[in-house]
C-alpha cells in the first residue's frame, strides 16, 4: 500500500513538473512572438490606431528597407514622452504591414556631448532640416531644466532622405489639444515621406508666367518649397503653342495682365487632355501701397477675361471683396511718443480674412488657419458632372462688398459692429472635381483645326477622357510671402506684425499633393482625435466615490472569488477522505 502511494506520489509529481514546464514553454513562445509580431485592438471610435487602406498598400508594395531614425527619444516632459510612445505605436503598425523593409530607431543626438560637439551635431542636424527646439521645464529631480528636444524623425528610403517634424504648432489649440492633433498627424507625415523617396523622380509641374503672374522675392518660400517636392518648371504661356500633358499640374498665381483666347485655349485643352490647375486669382485689383500715400485707393475690376473659362468648369470668381470680422490685425499709428517715434497699435483688418478648417476635406482637415487678402467670393455653377468641394470660407460675421469701392485705413479707427456682417460662409476656395467639358466646342473655325492637327498635330478635345481636378482660389496673393527690411523674404504665412503663422503654405502644398498625387494618402490627414476630456465638476464632487469603487469593488471580487474557491475545494476533498 505504502509502495503504491509513493508511486502515486513520484507521477503526481512528473507531471506537475511537465505541466509546469510546458506552461513555462507555452509563455516564453508567447514572448517570442510577442516581442516579432505587435498586434492590438483598436476600440478607439475614430481607428486613430488602425492604418488606412493608401498606407497599407504603400507599406505592402515596398520593394527595399525604409530606415526610420526618432530622434525624440531621452527624459524630458511628459508631453513629448507621450508623443515619443504614440511614434512608437505607429511605427510598429508600420511593421507590421511592411515587415522587414520597416526598420526604427530611437537616439537623443545630443546625449552625452558637450557644448562644442552639441553644436556641430545642431548644425548637421538644421543641414538636413531638422531644427531642434529648445525645451524648459519643471524636473522632479534637477528643478527647473534646460534642454535640446529633437521632435523629428528621418526617413531614409531607396538612398534619399527626409525629415518629418512630429509636434505640430497650431494656433488656436492648448498644448493638450496640439499633442492629440500631432498624434493623428503621424501615419499620414511617415508614410508621404516614405511615398516621395519611393518615387524614381519627382513629379513635374509647371509654374505659368506671361501674363503678368507673381515671380520674384514674393513668391521665393512657396517655389523654393515646391522645388523640393516637385520637378518644377516656368513656362511662357504667350510663347509658347501648348502645355505639355506631361506636367501633373500647373499652377496660375496672381496674373494682373488678361487673357488672349489663345491662351485661354491652350489651358482648355490641357485641362481636355488630362491636366490639372491650381488657381489663385484677383478680380479686384487692390493697390495695397497707396494705403501707405494717401490712406486709401479704390478697388476695380481686374478684367482678367477669364470668366467664361471658369464658367464653363463650374464656378465663377465675383467682382467683390470679402469683409470678416475673424481675420488678421493691421498696425494702425495712433499718435507720437516723446522721443517722436510714432505710436503703433493693431487693429483687426476685416479685408485680410482668417479661414478656419472646419471642412471635412483631406486637403484641410487637421489643418491651421489660413490668411487671406483682399479675398472675393466664389459661386459654384450647376453642373452634374462636376462636383464642388468649399475648401475655405468665411466666418458667419462676415459679408461682401462689391467692386468698384473705396478701401480707406479709416476702418481701423472704429469698432465693427457684428450685426452689420450678415453675408456669413462666403467661398473662397473651391475644388472641382468630374469630366470637364472644352469651352470651345462648336465654336473653332474648320481651318483653324486643320492647321492644329496637321501643322501642330494635335488633336482638338471636346472634353476629358477620364475625371480632372482643378482648385481655385479667390485670392491672387495667398502664394505671396512678405518681405522684411530687416530679415529678407519671410516665410510663407508668417504674419510679422503679430507674429503668427499661418498654414498657407501647408494649404498650397495639399493641394498641390491632392491635384498631383494618385495614392490616396491625404485620407489619413481625416482622423481626428477628439478629446473626451472629465467633467472637472464632477471629478471634484464624485472624487471619494470613484476611488472607494475602484480600490474596494476589485478586492471584493477577489475575496468573493477566493471563498468560492476555497468552499468547493474544501467540499471536494471532504467526500474523497
Amino acid at each position: 500500500m505504502a509502495a503504491n502511494t509513493s508511486t502515486k506520489r513520484k507521477v503526481q509529481k512528473t507531471q506537475a513538473i511537465i505541466r509546469l514546464l510546458i506552461v513555462a514553454g507555452i509563455l516564453i513562445c508567447i514572448n517570442m512572438l510577442a516581442a516579432r509580431f505587435h498586434w492590438g485592438l483598436d476600440l478607439t471610435k475614430e481607428k486613430l490606431f488602425t492604418l488606412t487602406k493608401p498606407t497599407k498598400k504603400l507599406l505592402r508594395n515596398m520593394d527595399d528597407v525604409a530606415v526610420i531614425d526618432v530622434y525624440l527619444d531621452g527624459k524630458f516632459p511628459a508631453g513629448y514622452q507621450r508623443l515619443r510612445e504614440s511614434t512608437l505605436e505607429r511605427l510598429r503598425s508600420f511593421k507590421n504591414a511592411a515587415g522587414a523593409n520597416i526598420v526604427y530607431r530611437f537616439s537623443d543626438p545630443m546625449a552625452g556631448k558637450d557644448l562644442d560637439e552639441k553644436a556641430k551635431v545642431y548644425k548637421q542636424l538644421v543641414d538636413k532640416g531638422i531644427y531642434p527646439i529648445n525645451a524648459k521645464y519643471n524636473s522632479d529631480d534637477d528643478g527647473y531644466t534646460e534642454k535640446f528636444v529633437v521632435p523629428y524623425a528621418l526617413v531614409q528610403y531607396q538612398g534619399k532622405e527626409e525629415p518629418v517634424l512630429l509636434l505640430e504648432h497650431s494656433m488656436g489649440l492648448n498644448p493638450l489639444e496640439n499633442l492629440a492633433h500631432s498624434e493623428t498627424l503621424l501615419e499620414y507625415k511617415l508614410a508621404s515621406a516614405i511615398s516621395k523617396l519611393s518615387k524614381p523622380q519627382k513629379p513635374e509641374i509647371a509654374y505659368i508666367m506671361g501674363n503678368g503672374e507673381e515671380l520674384g522675392v514674393r513668391t521665393l518660400d512657396i517655389l523654393s518649397t515646391l522645388h523640393k517636392h516637385y520637378k518644377l518648371d516656368t513656362l511662357d504661356l504667350t510663347n509658347s503653342l501648348f502645355i505639355p500633358s506631361y506636367y501633373k499640374a500647373i499652377i496660375i498665381n496672381s496674373p494682373t495682365v488678361p487673357f488672349e483666347d489663345k491662351d485661354k485655349f491652350k489651358i482648355d485643352q490641357y485641362v481636355m487632355n488630362g491636366g490639372n490647375i491650381l488657381w489663385a486669382v484677383d478680380q479686384v485689383n487692390t493697390p495695397i501701397d497707396s494705403l501707405s500715400k494717401s490712406e486709401q485707393f479704390i478697388a476695380m475690376e481686374m478684367g482678367l477675361n477669364l470668366n467664361d473659362l471658369l464658367f464653363k468648369y463650374g464656378a465663377r470668381v465675383n467682382y467683390d471683396l470679402i469683409e470678416d470680422l475673424y481675420c488678421a490685425n493691421l498696425p494702425l499709428r495712433i499718435g507720437s511718443g516723446q522721443d517722436g517715434r510714432a505710436q503703433m497699435t493693431l487693429r483687426p483688418w476685416v479685408y485680410y480674412p482668417v479661414f478656419g478648417m472646419e471642412q471635412d476635406h483631406p486637403i484641410t482637415k487637421n489643418m491651421n488657419y489660413v490668411m487671406g487678402r483682399f479675398v472675393s467670393s466664389i459661386d459654384t455653377i450647376k453642373n452634374p458632372e462636376v462636383k464642388k468641394t468649399i475648401l475655405l470660407q468665411s466666418s458667419k460675421y462676415s459679408r461682401v462688398a462689391p467692386a468698384p469701392l473705396r478701401v480707406s485705413l479709416s476702418i481701423l479707427k472704429y469698432p465693427q459692429k457684428p450685426e452689420m456682417f450678415k453675408k456669413p460662409f462666403q467661398p473662397a476656395a473651391v475644388l472641382l472635381e468630374g469630366k470637364f467639358r472644352s469651352l470651345y466646342k462648336n465654336r473653332l473655325h474648320p481651318n483653324f483645326l486643320s492647321v492644329l492637327r496637321d501643322s501642330l498635330h494635335r488633336d482638338f478635345k471636346t472634353s476629358c477622357d477620364s475625371p480632372g481636378k482643378m482648385i481655385l482660389i479667390a485670392d491672387g496673393e495667398i502664394m505671396l510671402n512678405d518681405f522684411s527690411s530687416n530679415r529678407g523674404p519671410l516665410e510663407l504665412g508668417y504674419w510679422q506684425y503679430t507674429k503668427t503663422r499661418f498654414a498657407n503654405k501647408e494649404f498650397i502644398l495639399n493641394c498641390l499633393e491632392y491635384l498631383v498625387s494618385d495614392d490616396g494618402l491625404l485620407v489619413a490627414r481625416s482622423k481626428n482625435a477628439q478629446l473626451r476630456q472629465l467633467d472637472p465638476n464632477r471629478v471634484k464632487k464624485e472624487k471619494n466615490t470613484w476611488v472607494i469603487t475602484n480600490i474596494a469593488v476589485p478586492l471584493l471580487y477577489v475575496g468573493l472569488f477566493a471563498s468560492v474557491f476555497l468552499f468547493f475545494r474544501k467540499r471536494k476533498y471532504e467526500r474523497k477522505a
